[in-house]
């Protein structure tokens, strides 16, 4: 296995990549610290990685991280010092929250969290103003918390939590246009008029729910949310 690693490793020292998928790694590669100062691209799925060392955090001029399918339970403080992120995908590991200090990724645009334990949402999410894309499927969140209202995504997927109540914060949030709650716990009576009716929101995926989603259209706002909808469809068109 050591030797499979070094030859990746001498190749990504010369293109700046480096892709340990399934290689049944039990830890993060120590070989991989020659490659701090000139990584951009790092993809480590499908291992068995349980803890990331805090030499994580000299990878300066990683913009593109990949640690999909292992047990991680935790992030190191040092690993929130990756200025230059902008891709993180963590899915399908075993990790419960974020630390506040996940506002320090100031560049991230696409965050992937799908298929962890997340039981609450991270509101520190909110201060990142390039994020685009938050994925939190497959998790365990019961509901949204009113400060979600400065979140700066553009797509936010809740699909299989257990939310039970869309917050009129959503409506707040200025560049939503996709919000996906599909496979959730909420009745029609939680469905917010605001979000219908007064947000950028374009598409709301909400099949899977305590109702039929062509009940919607009793709702007020609904008129308002298909015009929305019926643009952006035509756009593609």
């Amino acid at each position: 296995m050591g030797n499979a690693v070094n030859k990746h490793i001498q190749t990504a020292e010369k293109t700046g990549v480096c892709g340990l998928v399934g290689m049944r790694l039990d830890e993060f590669p120590p070989e991989l610290q020659r490659l701090a100062k000139n990584l951009r691209t790092l993809d480590v799925s499908n291992n068995k990685i349980a803890v990331l060392p805090k030499t994580i955090g000299q990878f300066g001029m990683l913009k593109s991280f990949t640690i999909s399918n292992n047990r991680l339970e935790t992030l190191p403080e040092e690993f929130f010092s990756l200025k230059k992120l902008e891709t993180l995908s963590l899915e399908n590991n075993r990790i419960q929250r974020l630390p506040p200090s996940v506002d320090r990724l100031t560049n991230l645009k696409s965050l992937s969290l799908a298929g962890n334990k997340v039981d609450s949402f991270p509101l520190a999410l909110c201060k990142l103003r390039h994020l685009d894309v938050l994925d939190l499927a497959r998790n365990a969140l019961t509901e949204i918390p009113e400060g979600v209202g400065d979140l700066q995504v553009i797509e936010l997927n809740l699909n299989q939590n257990q939310i039970s109540n869309l917050t009129d914060a959503l409506a707040s949030c200025p560049r939503l246009k996709v919000l996906r709650v599909e496979e959730n716990c909420l009745q029609l009576s939680t469905i917010s008029p605001k979000i219908l009716g007064e947000s950028k929101v374009s598409v709301l995926a909400l099949e899977g729910n305590l109702f039929e989603v062509k009940d919607l259209r009793d709702l007020e706002g609904y008129e308002k949310y298909m015009e929305r909808f019926t643009a952006t469809r035509k756009k593609f068109d």
